[in-house]
């Protein structure tokens, strides 16, 4: 056998580590029968061990100070001998044990070298103590399985071990570093932290950690925002998880990285009332201090570090039971401490565990023995053999059946890891307070009253919690606005009543009272619209408010046709009438320009119809950037403002806005076309584009500050709540409060403008004719042309021929003349007269009341001229001022009885054209015959 240790030794110095593994594996079993047979022959290694007997353990660890973890051993070793003291001094079991320490020096290939000596030329050991650092332990325990051994570590805490595949005859009364997984899961959901991140160091045992984790948080459901995995620098790593808005952080890093988390931490501000960091509990003491390499001080660091909450195994049970071995955790714990003062070595945070891991290995040797002994009583009359390969298999059976309460709590195996108890710490102002523990076994986690301190006064949110806020119309808004609008819809019901009362008034009936109520109903269409505006999610349901925006959009729509198109109609009839250049009669009544309304209408219909079919108004959300609350909560508030939009918004919106525009420029036209028409009753057109002007405008500005406050609802409503009553208001002003000012002050001023025109344009004319006879004969063939000018624009302003005025005409033209100016003889002065009245249209009416005058007209007056004027050729007078006073006298009352009666022009009362004959001062030098026509102008 020397042999084969000194080949051993010699592959340890000349070959790596990799080397040493693939020597285990391949020259495993061949060495493992070459020491079984040397310890056969040499020593007596019967489980059957007789009273008092001693059996060897064997101990792996570093015992090198110069060693890695070395300290931990050396505070060990006193643990295990009060454990081998406390057993003796039981008297409960029959053996003693005995620990012989092998030196593994934390170095793969000087551990393997200890093992295979103490499998070789040590003692047949039945059980392995030991195993701290991870590399070492993991090699050796995965070849215990061939040697039929059970190894029981007291201080390998890495995951790796916990697969039962690869490592089948491997405990621990350690937990692992991931038995501190459920107790974070349990953590996290007594507060209902269902979103977190993790930051984990970029090595292999943070690295299976945080994937057990991962595993653990998906079985709870918990969301994993983000998970960063970090080298050397993690300021990078920090930021992306606030970006994130990561709020719980759970780290996985070693103490030297600490330092650097928690100062990036502090220059992005991630500390606080909204921020919690849950990192391993297992640092050194005033690690902060030892392991700063940053450039930030002490104070950031313990700023930053305040309030997190560190999570390691309980080293002693804070429970003080008495357990195995008749002492409370507190009792034990001063023994130790005696022993550690005797021997001057320095405390292990794993005492405990090695402590309780002796009392796992007598209990399973005890009970290994009892079932030795019982099998071998059931075949007392057969040759009872056992081999190691059973015994293994009855070690792992017991050690998995193992459950007593030792000094670090309730000890019991599953699947071979230690279900232990988990301490929960928090960094309160400069010092780890204990605030709680997790127990594995019962799955229970117990938060000391009032322990934990959080920054704020609530426990931090997981998340930033937005919170949906509705930018919402203010009611004091709606309210103002409602009650104008309301103040507005009063004025229309008062011109309403006003238009309605007076419809048989000869003003309000020129002005077309049916088409005054139609401006009014628009008008208040519009003014109920704005009603409509102010609802929002606020006051309806989703749905209803779909139903508002198709609602609110017709009633405008339709309001401002109905308005706007009465008022062009009322326009266009007396466009159509003083425009006529052919000079017939033209009568449009109420009902076409109604029609005319009407198919404004249709188009308005054919347009929503198929707006809505196509494509209707939806009710959508618009989402704004988060904001912080105003109250200072940690929440975050998202703003957000319903819209009635649908996919082609733009289109629908360019074809109204294009109808309308046409609509609008098409009543600037007949504004502008009928500007002349000077019947204040008829025409409108003044105040017809003021008001075009005004709606025009106010459109074009309250619909670009409407699109660019379309964020601001208070100020997009008000917008267009103010041009909505503006528009409707001054429409319905400039239409009907000149008619109510008129009517309160002078009612025949519309129908009198025309005829105190013309008189005062005669008394000028009539004041020339004094100088000479040419300027008489100038100034009357100047009026005559001034008087078929004003016959032509006469005829082209009526705008209203109705019944009623027909029947005036008619029976004006019935009524018998009073004007006896024509004699019977002077026939052919009439037909000349006739002859040049290129004015009249030709009707048989108005010829028979020429006939009529000239009929009735007393001979004996004719009398009164002078003869020689009589005698006179025709051509020689037919242009004599006398003759052409003749023809006024003769075409004026034709024009004053056939046309004036139609605007207006004449009352009632007045059908002789012979009164107030002396009412002007013109009058009274003047022959009888004129002072009549003048006076009945």
């Amino acid at each position: 056998m020397a042999p084969a240790r000194r080949d051993c030794g010699g592959w340890e110095m000349l070959l790596p580590t990799g080397c040493v593994l693939l020597s285990v594996l391949f020259l495993q079993p061949a060495l493992a029968k070459v020491c079984n047979d040397r310890t056969k022959h040499g020593q007596d290694n019967s489980w059957f061990a007789r009273d008092g007997e001693n059996l060897p353990i064997m101990v792996l660890m570093p015992m090198n100070e110069s060693a890695l973890m070395s300290s931990i051993s050396q505070g060990i070793e006193p643990a295990v001998q009060l454990a081998i003291q406390h057993i003796r001094e039981s008297r409960k079991y029959s053996f003693s044990l005995i620990t012989k320490i092998y030196d593994t020096e934390c170095d793969n290939a000087k551990g393997l070298r200890a093992f295979f000596d103490a499998i070789c030329y040590g003692p047949k050991h039945l059980m392995i103590f030991g195993g701290v650092c991870p590399s070492v332990t993991s090699i050796i325990a995965e070849s215990l399985e061939g040697w039929n051994l059970v190894q029981l570590s007291f201080a390998a805490t890495t995951p790796v071990l916990a697969d039962k595949k690869k490592y089948p005859n491997f405990f621990r009364t350690v937990p692992s570093d991931n038995a501190v997984n459920p107790a974070v899961v349990k953590f996290l959901n007594y507060y209902n932290w269902s979103r977190v991140g993790t930051l984990t160091q970029d090595v292999q045992r943070f690295s299976e950690v945080r994937n057990d984790l991962t595993s653990e948080l998906e079985k709870a459901d918990i969301q994993i925002a983000d998970t960063e995995s970090f080298s050397n620098d993690p300021c990078v790593n920090v930021k992306k998880l606030k970006d994130n808005d990561v709020r719980i952080i759970i780290g996985q890093f070693d103490e030297n990285l600490a330092s650097k988390v928690f100062c990036c931490a502090y220059n992005l501000n991630m500390f606080g009332s909204k921020y919690q960091w849950i990192i391993p509990g297992w640092y050194q003491g005033n690690w902060w201090e030892q392991a700063n390499t940053t450039n930030c001080t002490t104070k950031k660091l313990l700023t930053a570090m305040e309030g997190y909450i560190s999570v390691d195994f309980e080293p002693l049970s804070s429970r003080q039971t008495k357990g195995i071995s008749d002492r409370t955790p507190k009792e034990y714990e001063r023994e130790y401490s005696r022993e550690l003062q005797q021997k001057g070595v320095e405390a292990s945070k794993f005492h405990g565990f090695a402590y309780d891991g002796i009392w796992v290995i007598a209990k399973t040797l005890t009970r290994v023995m009892e079932l030795l002994r019982t099998k071998q009583r059931e075949n007392i009359y057969h040759n009872f053999t056992v081999d190691d390969r059973d015994v293994g298999k009855m070690v792992l059976d017991v050690m998995n059946e193992t459950n007593f309460y030792g000094v670090t709590g309730q000890v019991m195996f599953r699947n071979g890891e230690r279900m232990g108890t988990i301490k929960f710490n928090q960094f309160q102002e400069g010092q780890e307070v204990k605030v709680g523990e997790y127990n594995a076994i019962a799955d229970v986690l117990d938060l000391i009253n009032n322990s934990i301190r959080f920054q704020g006064v609530e426990p931090p949110k997981d998340r930033t919690f937005v919170r949906l806020q509705r930018r919402h119309i203010n009611v004091p808004l709606y309210s103002i606005l409602s009650t104008i609008t309301i103040l507005g819809m009063l004025m229309a019901g008062a011109f309403l009543f006003f238009n309605i009362k007076n419809r048989n008034h000869r003003l309000i009936k020129m002005s077309s009272p049916y088409m005054n109520n139609l401006i009014i109903l628009g008008g208040m269409l519009s003014y109920a619209s704005i009603f409509l505006f102010g609802l929002d999610g606020g006051f309806v349901s989703d749905k209803e408010f779909e139903t508002l925006c198709t609602v609110r959009t017709w009633i405008l729509i339709v309001g401002y046709t109905t308005a706007f198109g009465a008022m062009f109609a009322k326009t266009w009839r007396v466009h159509a009438i003083f425009k006529n250049v052919k000079m017939k009669k033209k009568i449009i009544k109420d009902q076409k320009l109604l029609i005319i309304v009407g198919g404004m209408l249709l188009i308005d219909l054919c347009i929503l119809i198929c707006w809505q079919i196509v494509d209707p108004l939806k009710r959508t959300v618009e989402e704004y950037s988060l904001e912080a609350d105003p109250q200072g909560r940690d929440i975050a508030i998202r703003p957000f403002l319903e819209h009635c939009e649908n996919t082609h918004m733009t289109i629908w919106l360019g074809i109204v806005y294009a109808y309308k525009g046409l609509l609008m420029l098409f009543g600037c036209f007949l504004a502008w076309e009928t500007r002349n028409v000077s019947i204040p009753a008829l025409n409108d057109s003044k105040y017809i584009g003021m008001s075009v002007y005004n709606v025009g405008i106010m459109c074009i500005i309250g619909a670009a500050v409407s699109f660019l406050t379309r964020d601001q609802p208070n100020v997009q409503f008000c917008i267009v709540a103010l041009v909505i009553i503006f528009c409707s208001t001054i429409t319905l002003c400039l239409v009907f409060v000149p008619k109510f000012i008129t009517m309160r002050t002078n009612p025949d001023a519309a129908t009198q403008n025309r005829r105190l025109k013309f008189t005062q344009n005669q008394k000028k004319e009539d004041s020339k004719t004094s100088t000479s006879v040419t300027s008489v004969n100038q100034a009357n063939t100047s009026r005559l042309d001034g008087l078929q000018t004003d016959n032509h624009r006469l005829r082209m302003r009526i705008t209203e021929l109705d019944k009623e005025l027909e029947e005036v005409t008619m029976q004006l033209q019935d009524t018998p003349e009073k004007t006896p100016y024509i004699k019977q003889n002077h026939y052919p002065d009439a037909n000349n007269i006739l002859s040049i009245r290129n004015f009249t249209d030709g009707k048989d009416g108005e010829k028979s009341i020429l006939k009529n005058h000239l009929e009735q007209k007393p001979q004996a007056h004719w009398g009164s001229m002078d003869p020689s004027r009589i005698n006179r050729g025709p051509l020689e007078d037919i242009n004599s001022p006398e003759h052409i006073q003749r023809r006024l006298s003769l075409q004026l009352p034709i024009l004053h009885h056939a046309y004036l009666p139609s605007i207006g022009g004449v009352d009632a009362s007045c059908t002789s054209p012979n009164g107030s004959p002396g009412s002007s001062p013109r009058h009274r030098h003047m022959p009888p015959s004129y002072r009549v026509m003048v006076s009945g102008l």
